[in-house]
């Protein structure tokens, strides 16, 4: 058991201890506030609120709005009718329900009795919103949040401009570990390109409740960018502080602020929210040859919409609109010549594509081992592996507590692991691996991780360029999208995909 579960059932038990003297305080049994169900029937009694309100209460995501509306009903029982003391209330419920209940200045009033204080039409809605506020913040940190599809990197199976669910129960809530933010916003303040959303003085440890599921292969995870600790304030996530730095040089980077800006870092949870599929579990070992994925010696099954890059000729035609639309293509490519084109589409459109009579031929691309564009983007940056998007591995993925040798040939893989997210001092010095100044030939992992691929095979920045995602990187699980709005498009043009409403993640 964590440390976190003994500070949650402590926290609990306080709780708990609370209710039972209000319950005294009320005319009830205590010992009732003990008892599952029967709880929150006493409670809605001493509160006056119709038994209907039992049913949301075991509604999942609703419940935590009445269990709030619960506390604050209590408060006004006892006299509390301010805003500070409400927002106290609905935020540290552990503390201020114990405090109300062990009292002895704090009396209970049964609320038909309570003189009815009238509220302003300002006063209502600063209830209203403090409310809000605090509810909606408690369930996107541990319940389910929305998240919106940026890029094409997952096509066909997400699109860009869809909207979705993100459940954080899947894979069990992750305890922020950036508290102090601003709500609502993620890592920037809103009006400002640069301005930190949160502070950093105040940091808790990684900690995840436990969750519905393990992350299983082929899950449609979120999860932060994993290269995203250090970046520039020009470039932010679209290319990392890293591969600028080994593309421009590191002085280059740090010292051209005209063009780079500043050098800065972000913690975990406030790095970029990315969403990828796992290939790649714990354990395993990945190896993609000619476009394949293999796991463990076998052959993988691409995702059913996987999308790969391929060149189009026409008969000097220019592709239209309107057969992109038909054939589900969601990214065609132009050149100076209007019968060569490159489009981002799946085996099944590239087989009705080749059937138009405007098309002579439809050629799937291919990224051959040792491609000179790939040596010094694709992980771990070691042109003598000669890896490419097409031709990766072989690369074990990390399992906490399993142990891997180390020496300088593979040390690459694993520098990353070792030294920024495991926290581990590593150097390579006269052909000997140093962790900690201690010469090592193996290594003991502390945590899980996985490798992540975009559907849309060669448009998407995933681990074949950054390697890993620590299992602390986990945001959750996308579950389903409820609207879908096509970026290249107006309102007067269709830009509601009406086919692509309130679709599960599959």
């Amino acid at each position: 058991m964590s440390g976190y579960d003994i500070v949650a059932i402590i926290f609990l038990i306080i709780f708990i201890a609370g209710l039972w003297k209000i319950f005294d305080k009320a005319g009830h049994a205590g010992w009732k506030a003990i008892v599952p169900f029967l709880n929150i029937y006493i409670w809605l009694k001493i509160i006056k609120k119709p038994i209907w309100w039992y049913i949301f209460v075991l509604v999942p995501f609703i419940n935590v709005f009445v269990i709030l509306l619960m506390v604050v009903e209590i408060l006004k029982c006892f006299g509390k009718e301010s805003i500070g003391a409400q927002a106290l209330g609905v935020i540290f419920p552990f503390f201020y329900i114990p405090y109300l209940g062990f009292s002895a200045s704090e009396q209970y009033t049964d609320p038909e009795k309570r003189k009815k204080i009238k509220k302003g039409a300002m006063r209502e809605w600063a209830d209203a919103i403090i409310f809000a506020v605090v509810a909606a913040t408690i369930i996107r940190t541990f319940f389910i949040e929305a998240y919106t599809i940026p890029t094409s990197s997952m096509e066909g199976s997400l699109l860009r401009g869809d909207f979705l669910f993100v459940s954080k129960v899947s894979y069990g809530p992750r305890v922020p570990m950036t508290p102090l933010s601003f709500p609502f916003v993620h890592h920037t303040l809103p009006l400002t390109s640069t301005t930190k959303s949160y502070l950093e003085w105040f940091s808790l440890p990684y900690y995840r409740y436990l969750g519905l599921n393990d992350i299983e292969r082929y899950d449609a995870v979120v999860f932060n960018y994993p290269d995203g600790d250090t970046l520039s304030t020009v470039f932010q996530s679209n290319e990392s502080y890293y591969s600028l730095a080994r593309n421009n040089g590191r002085r280059e980077v740090w010292n051209n602020k005209r063009k780079y800006g500043d050098i800065t870092a972000r913690p975990v949870d406030k790095r970029e929210n990315y969403i990828k599929r796992c290939v790649g579990l714990p354990g395993d070992t990945l190896q993609v040859i000619d476009q394949e994925v293999f796991i463990n010696g076998k052959p993988l099954e691409n995702p059913k919409y996987a999308q790969f890059s391929y060149q189009v000729i026409t008969d000097g035609s220019r592709l239209n609109s309107r057969l992109i639309d038909k054939l589900d293509i969601h990214e065609v490519v132009p050149t100076g010549n209007p019968g060569i084109s490159y489009a981002y589409m799946n085996a099944e459109a590239a087989e009705k594509l080749i059937k138009t009579p405007i098309v002579k031929s439809v050629t799937r691309l291919r990224h051959p081992a040792g491609n000179p564009d790939d040596l010094k983007r694709i992980f771990p940056y070691n042109t003598n592996y000669g890896w490419s998007v097409d031709n990766f591995g072989p690369l074990y993925i990390p399992k906490a507590g399993a142990s891997v040798e180390i020496n300088p040939g593979n040390i690459d893989q694993y520098r990353r692991v070792i030294h920024a997210y495991e926290g581990h001092d590593l150097k390579v010095k006269d052909g000997k691996v140093l962790i900690d100044g201690i010469e090592q030939d193996s290594y003991t992992f502390e945590m899980d991780y996985y490798f992540m691929m975009g559907d849309n095979r060669h448009n998407s920045a995933d681990s074949r360029y950054w390697g890993f995602v620590p299992e602390n990187h986990i945001v959750g699980k996308a579950v389903f999208v409820w609207l879908s709005l096509n970026p290249d498009k107006s309102w007067f043009q269709g830009k509601i995909r009406w086919n692509k409403l309130f679709r599960v993640v599959k």
